[in-house]
């Protein structure tokens, strides 16, 4: 098995896999601000089973964003293996097997988190990934899940005992509870937990929105890297800035004149990738980027009504240095 994790310098600064934001276009970005590894969207494996063409949208990729890992949500172990195995086809690096998701739609469907509460099933799916392909296969996670008795829970470490005789190569491992959601402190302890357990890779994931709190994490911890997520929204530099405070103790921050080059060029990559819809989808990234910065409200509102690429430039422009 060709494992690419053990190739990567640590600390590993990877971009975490989210639903409708993660596309060819933002991880070509992160990895040119410096990300080591970079997950899809999370790819259904009943629709890449159905051979949805939304689905197997989802798992192009460009030559520019290795290593990438596919990762993929559902609840039955036959269709993990088999969209594994296409992933694998397709050029990945890695197909990463998502237990930790908590948005309803996915929970509703008996994937992502809800999946901790059946120890055996996870078994069962690992098996089966495992077993299907050479590349390496890893997992995300929380740090744990309420029972139908809330005074009962199963951990991730309770997770990662169940499966430990599987060839899993690295966990990424949120560390919040489902119940706590996005919000509230990240429970280092568990994190901790986790890597003295385990004797892959672990990324801690989890409230990383500067590169303080990345330092924090890994120095608390002990892990081999950390997972960005909703800290990279409208901040893709923040690999940049994790890996310069980590190395040299400072970073630079960007100003608003720098932070409208880069939503450009991403507003024209995901343009040539996907077209009108790319335009339309770059709303949210668009709001994104200009947060925080004087007349934000107003600018706000314009990006969000963007037709074309045009509209995006004439408005940008015209707050120019502001």
């Amino acid at each position: 098995m060709k494992n690419f994790w053990l190739k990567l310098k640590k600390p590993i600064i990877a971009l975490a896999p989210m639903a409708g934001i993660t596309d060819s276009a933002f991880r070509q970005i992160c990895k040119d601000f410096g990300a080591d590894l970079v997950y899809s969207e999370m790819i259904s494996v009943d629709g890449s089973h159905y051979k949805s063409e939304k689905t197997l949208e989802l798992m192009k990729f460009s030559k520019k964003e290795k290593p990438i890992v596919i990762q993929l949500f559902g609840c039955k172990p036959e269709l993990f293996a088999e969209a594994a195995k296409l992933a694998e086809k397709l050029g990945a690096d890695g197909v990463d097997i998502n237990f930790g998701c908590p948005a309803p739609k996915i929970y509703k469907s008996g994937g992502g988190v809800k999946l901790m509460r059946d120890l055996d099933l996870c078994y069962e799916i690992v098996k089966a990934t495992c077993a299907a392909v050479k590349i390496p296969v890893s997992i995300k996670i929380r740090s744990s899940i309420n029972l139908i008795d809330p005074r009962k829970k199963v951990t991730a470490p309770d997770l990662l005992e169940r499966i430990k005789d599987l060839p899993v190569a690295a966990v990424m491992i949120h560390g919040r509870s489902y119940e706590k959601g996005f919000s509230g402190p990240v429970d280092f302890e568990i994190i901790k937990k986790v890597k003295q357990n385990f004797s892959g890779i672990v990324l801690g994931n989890g409230g990383i929105v500067n590169p303080e709190k990345a330092k924090e994490m890994i120095e608390q911890t002990g892990v081999d890297g950390l997972g960005l997520a909703q800290g990279v929204l409208g901040k893709p530099w923040l690999f940049k800035q994790v890996k310069d405070y980590l190395k040299k103790g400072k970073y630079k921050e960007y100003d608003f004149s720098k932070i409208k080059e880069v939503a450009l060029a991403h507003a024209k990559l995901n343009f040539k990738l996907k077209g009108k819809q790319g335009i339309l989808e770059m709303r949210k990234h668009l709001a994104w980027y200009c947060r925080g910065f004087e007349g934000a409200s107003a600018l706000r509102q314009k990006l969000i009504r963007v037709e074309s690429l045009n509209d995006i430039k004439n408005i940008l422009s015209s707050h120019l240095d502001k």
